[in-house]
């Protein structure tokens, strides 16, 4: 093994509201930091990590990475691997430039399918990092599901997903979404309390599954 490869070695994950700390370390045992804002990355590398994922982020309350943060580490030599959520805005935005995009997301960012930040933004617990919200793309999906199950029809599932689209990413929740259908006389009672109990109990969580994904991809570059 050359020494470039044994100092790649030395990983560092930016991640704690897609998926916990303790969950990703059961994946992957590396150092783990807090979701991205500015200057982290710059203070990761100059602290000797080379091999950077890139999960959660900083979106409002302070600045977001930069993209020059995250060009300036990669041609200085490191490797910034990035998915799920702020990780996967910025490989969509930067992967002409090095940064490694992985998951569906990041597909979605680069190919236009989505384009706001919004989409995978979510109100947290200040101390844990945990989502207090949930994510337009977990709700898009999940409310795709429920239409193939037979839950609601075509149509419910456009409206809804527009309806929760509306909604500011900070108060988006299933239990809102169904009572807000209910109110604008979207579905009846017993079709909300049927949509709430699947979307609780089935919710097609991409942006785990891409946290997920991020951390393999970190451990099949740390075994090469």
């Amino acid at each position: 093994m050359s020494d470039q490869q044994l100092k790649a070695k030395k990983a560092l994950v930016f991640v704690g509201t897609s998926i916990s700390q303790d969950d990703a370390r059961e994946i992957l045992d590396v150092t783990y930091w807090p979701p991205i804002s500015r200057g982290d990355i710059e203070r990761a590398a100059q602290k000797g990590y080379d091999l950077i994922g890139i999960i959660d982020g900083i979106f409002f309350s302070r600045a977001a990475v930069a993209h020059k943060e995250v060009i300036k580490v990669i041609d200085a030599g490191a490797t910034v691997i990035g998915g799920c959520s702020m990780g996967a805005l910025r490989a969509s935005e930067l992967d002409i430039h090095g940064m490694i995009g992985v998951g569906k997301i990041y597909q979605w960012y680069r190919d236009g399918v989505i384009e706001d930040d919004d989409e995978v933004a979510v109100a947290t617990n200040p101390d844990t990092f945990e989502a207090v919200s949930n994510p337009m793309v977990n709700i898009r999906e999940t409310l795709k599901a429920a239409f193939s199950e037979g839950i609601i029809s075509e149509e419910d599932c456009n409206t809804l997903t527009s309806l929760a689209k509306k909604t500011h990413y900070t108060e988006r929740s299933y239990f809102g979404m169904a009572r807000e259908a209910v109110k604008k006389d979207i579905l009846s009672d017993a079709q909300a309390n049927e949509l709430f109990d699947f979307c609780r109990e089935h919710e097609v969580d991409i942006k785990r599954s891409d946290a997920i994904e991020v951390l393999e991809k970190i451990k099949i570059i740390m075994q090469q």
